[in-house]
């Protein structure tokens, strides 16, 4: 078997890391991370660290997954929004915008978050909630 020789920066200060072109959209996917053949991963779109992108879900745009985040079922992350941390987005979720969804957050269900918002610490935005704007959900709060 022959090992990876490509090595992307991915803007973290880590430097160049091994890593490779996603199969499903062509977005770059370091090697320590894990992207199911079924997911999408956008030309400009980065996941990296320990992440993980499964099922069917999409990353699109210039949004980044990074940490040990968890991106699954049907969820949508675009925009500029990042998802890192031990945050999990799944679902039929939607994360948009210039959004942050870090820490140990979950967002799912049918849940969007949009805009500038920021969703961290233990927070939950879940069922039909929409957050937008400049909305701030931290804590143990639960949307």
């Amino acid at each position: 078997m022959m090992k990876n020789t490509k090595t992307h920066d991915f803007q973290d200060g880590a430097g160049r890391v091994p890593a490779h072109k996603h199969s499903n959209g062509g977005g770059w996917v370091a090697d320590s991370a894990h992207v199911a053949a079924s997911a999408f991963v956008g030309p400009d779109a980065v996941v990296f660290d320990n992440a993980e992108v499964s099922s069917t879900a999409r990353i699109y745009d210039n949004a980044r997954v990074s940490g040990n985040a968890w991106v699954d079922d049907n969820a949508k992350v675009s925009g500029n929004a990042e998802v890192f941390g031990n945050a999990r987005v799944f679902g039929n979720a939607v994360v948009s915008g210039n959004t942050f969804i870090y820490d140990d957050a979950w967002v799912h269900e049918n849940a969007k978050v949009s805009g500038n918002a920021e969703v961290f610490g233990n927070a939950e935005v879940s069922g039909y909630a929409d957050v937008s704007d400049n909305a701030v959900v931290h804590g143990r709060s639960k949307v």
